[in-house]
């Protein structure tokens, strides 16, 4: 019922929150990935949901994918990559200090999807810029 965000202690946008994010180790699952990046980030140890979202972000020579999860436990403890990391209800969510359009991208499509079943995983939208 909640959004776990991390608030950005390197550049680009630190200071900015995010969701927990980074780049695939050799051999890593992107799954796996997603399980590390979270425990890095914020500490935490989460159950991998569904794909929630594949990002094409041509203009960094990178994909993003981005996935739903479950907290396994409530232990939050921000890593040497982040400043804080909290849990947000909804109304909450600092949307002004996003660090990227992606988080904003995959919130607003978590919001669009949440509780569906049979969603496919959100691409770009066509009508935002990044």
């Amino acid at each position: 019922e909640r959004v776990l965000l991390c608030r950005r202690a390197i550049e680009p946008r630190r200071g900015f929150w995010t969701i927990p994010a980074g780049f695939l180790e050799i051999g890593e699952t992107t799954q796996a990935g997603a399980r590390r990046e979270s425990h890095e980030e914020a500490g935490v140890q989460p159950e991998i949901g569904r794909l929630l979202a594949v990002y094409d972000l041509v203009h960094v020579e990178q994909v993003m994918l981005v996935y739903t999860g479950r907290l396994l436990g409530p232990e939050l403890e921000p890593g040497i990559e982040s400043l804080d990391a909290r849990l947000f209800a909804w109304d909450e969510i600092p949307w002004d200090e996003l660090a990227f359009p992606t988080v904003r991208w995959a919130l607003r499509y978590y919001e669009e999807v949440a509780g569906q079943s049979g969603y496919p995983p959100q691409t770009n939208p066509s009508d935002e810029r990044l």
